[in-house]
């Protein structure tokens, strides 16, 4: 962080566990990208390259390159996952992972008909070879409003006890999907319910594309909520939430005080009863 005068969060050094920004490629000139990415690149801890755009990035290699030299993981879109499971090609996609040298993986029903205790085996069987982020959510709208709050806790602890080392929250690209609703506005209720049941927010990854939705997840967990989906020209609007420097969370988060001390953020799921419906 550049010197200041000013007492803000405190947020841990990369590589770090917590606190993690993921941006989605969704198919960049690679210039640009390399420019987003060398330009915030201690502001990014993962790159995912959105859906099955790495098929027909030509220039995927180069991206990869860029991310590798800014120290920053990258893995490819669950939907890859899901194209090569609907053609029984399972080992071809974790041929194709290896081959581009991945170390991260991305495992997801969101679109294909898949149980999540048959996602949870395709996840145990990955984790031999990479460090997996699974993805409870539905894609389509209508479904996904079918998911209740319960699902979703029973289906993020069977994706942890299957080997999952962050499990990612549903939102898509536009955060109307999954732990959405339609309109854009976060579902307080799947929010409450895996905060209530005491899974660890260091191992969620909640998709969060909108600054709405950053703002809801930073105001209710803290600077140190792990974000997802954010697009590539947003990543220090990002970073300046986390800290309080902007309107939307000037006030959510506390200070580090000049004594070196970290004090909570504001808003920890214990001392709120319910999370706000933006």
């Amino acid at each position: 962080m550049i010197p200041t005068a000013l007492n803000l969060p405190y947020r841990p050094a990369k590589p770090r566990q917590r606190g993690l920004t993921m941006v989605i490629d969704n198919g960049l000139p690679t210039g640009l990208f390399t420019d987003a990415v060398e330009s915030t690149g201690e502001l990014i801890d993962f790159v995912k390259f959105g859906w099955g755009t790495a098929v027909v990035s030509r220039n995927i290699g180069a991206k990869i390159a860029v991310c590798r030299a800014n120290g920053i993981g990258y893995f490819f879109g669950g939907t890859l996952f899901e194209k090569h499971l609907l053609q029984g090609r399972f080992d071809d996609f974790r041929a194709y992972c290896l081959a581009h040298g991945c170390r991260y993986v991305e495992v997801s029903n969101g679109t294909v008909s898949l149980t999540n205790d048959e996602k949870a085996r395709y996840v145990e069987k990955l984790a031999a070879d990479f460090v997996v982020f699974s993805e409870v959510g539905v894609k389509d709208a209508a479904r996904s409003e079918q998911l209740k709050a319960p699902d979703w806790v029973r289906f993020v602890l069977e994706d942890l006890e299957a080997g999952a080392r962050w499990v990612i929250a549903e939102a898509r690209e536009s955060g109307r999907s999954g732990i959405c609703h339609a309109d854009g506005t976060l579902r307080a209720d799947v929010l409450n319910a895996l905060l209530g049941a005491g899974i660890s927010t260091d191992r969620l990854l909640f998709e969060a594309p909108t600054k709405d939705l950053q703002t809801a997840f930073i105001s209710r967990i803290g600077p140190n909520v792990n974000l997802g989906n954010v697009a590539p020209g947003d990543v220090v609007g990002v970073e300046t939430l986390r800290l309080g420097l902007r309107s939307d969370t000037l006030t959510a988060t506390t200070a580090t005080p000049p004594g070196g001390a970290h004090l909570a953020p504001i808003g920890r799921s214990r001392d709120i009863a319910a999370a706000p419906n933006f």
